[in-house]
């Protein structure tokens, strides 16, 4: 019986889920504007354990959200889920943000575009198909009236890119999903568990979080 803890800190969503055989047991997240997840995520982790009735000698895995997303928010899920499998010396599982963001929608038709914010109009995004199939990479992109044009499928958008994205991304053939905004712990469940039974595992002493673009440090003009 495989228990394994998955961990999403990508987006403003700080959240964790503990999954059984790929079912989720329990999950619990937050998503607040000021980025809690230093403070939340560890905390997590221990409710989690504890209302389970396990302890972590009971995990068989890890799993983290690779990215894209936020620098910060990635680096500290990464770090705890390194920290735990060399302690626990079990896995480390990495699984695909947008992919995460993309199994929240239920479609039958058409194509499930999943995009996270990157400042102005520039998004992180991927292209999927109804059973979740990536047929196209991630990339970071310019959104402008032309995006997506050539594609004639309905296409359903999901992310935390609505407010900024729907008045250019307005063809008729464009609908956003604004319910599903964040990526989730809970949608991990599913799909590291299938990384785990084919030993998809990443180096834990080598993996570093898909940034997809280099980290910009701004100088405080105060």
């Amino acid at each position: 019986m495989s228990y394994i803890l998955n961990i999403e800190t990508a987006t403003k969503n700080c959240s964790v889920a503990l999954a059984q055989e790929g079912k989720t047991i329990i999950c619990k997240e937050i998503a607040e504007e000021g980025y809690s997840h230093a403070e939340r995520l560890h905390v997590f982790i221990e409710e989690i354990i504890i209302e389970a009735g396990i302890t972590f000698q009971d995990l068989s895995a890890i799993a983290v959200s690779q990215g894209p997303g936020s620098y910060t928010g990635l680096r500290i899920g990464v770090s705890a889920a390194k920290g735990l499998c060399f302690a626990l010396n079990i896995p480390l599982i990495a699984v695909d943000t947008l992919q995460v963001l993309a199994s929240q929608a239920t479609i039958s038709c058409g194509l499930i575009i999943p995009m996270l914010d990157a400042r102005r109009m520039e998004v992180y995004s991927a292209i999927f198909t109804p059973n979740f199939e990536k047929i196209r990479e991630v990339q970071a992109e310019i959104i402008t009236e032309n995006s997506f044009e050539k594609l004639n499928e309905t296409l359903y958008f999901v992310g935390d890119c609505a407010e900024k994205c729907k008045p250019v991304l307005n063809k008729e053939n464009f609908i956003f999903l604004e319910r599903i905004k964040y990526p989730s712990a809970n949608e991990m469940s599913l799909l590291s568990f299938g990384k785990y039974k084919k030993n998809d595992n990443v180096d834990v002493a080598y993996f570093e979080p898909y940034y997809l673009k280099d980290f910009m440090m701004t100088v405080s003009k105060k």
